[in-house]
Parts: structure tokens; sequence; C-alpha cells
């Protein structure tokens, strides 16, 4: 039996959610598993895993998916969700700024 950690997916529909679940891989992705050890929200940033169980399960053989051992390699790390860098307006209003300023620098004809 090929043992697999991945993701369950709950929520409704466009604002998913995922479980992080043990299972056979032979079982659909929303179907039996064996056993939940967390869970994943991209939706709202937020991921729970429980390492020890994971670690247990890795050692006899599960594979993790590949969003599951990034997941797992952030909650070793510390470090959580990951977060979107939030976009810089600082360099939109220092160009509108010199865009201000440039025809105030030109020298006036007479």
């Amino acid at each position: 039996m090929s043992v697999k950690i991945r993701l369950h997916r709950t929520g409704k529909l466009n604002q998913a959610s995922h479980r992080i679940v043990v299972a056979d891989a032979r079982s659909p992705r929303d179907g039996r598993y064996i056993e939940i050890i967390g869970y994943y929200d991209p939706r709202h940033e937020d991921e729970k895993i429980d390492v020890a169980k994971a670690e247990e399960w890795i050692s006899k053989g599960a594979q993790p998916s590949p969003t599951v051992s990034a997941i797992l390699k952030r909650a070793k790390s510390g470090v959580g969700a990951r977060k979107a860098p939030k976009k810089d307006v600082a360099p939109k209003a220092e160009a509108k700024a010199a865009k201000e300023e440039a025809p105030a620098a030109e020298p006036e004809q007479a």
C-alpha cells in the first residue's frame, strides 16, 4: 500500500480550504483518508500541521505532495504561512512628484 500526505479540499465553491491528510495513494482526492494531520487555508494565509505526526508517517514511508512538503518546511522553520508581498506605493508617489517637478525646472522663454 502506497501512502501519501496530501491536501483534501473543503470549503465552498471558489472559497477553497484544505485539510492535510494521510491517505492511500489510490483513493480519490476528496475520498477516504487515514488521518487528518493539519489544515491549510490559502485565502486567509492560515496553516497548521502536526509536524510530529507528519514525520512519523514519513518515517513509515508516506510521500508528501509538493505543497505539503512546502507547508512542512515552513512549519519546521517557524516561518508560518507565506505572505504575499505588499505593493510599495512609494515608487509611484516619487514618480508622480518627479513629473510635477520636471516642468517647473525648465527655464521660461520670453
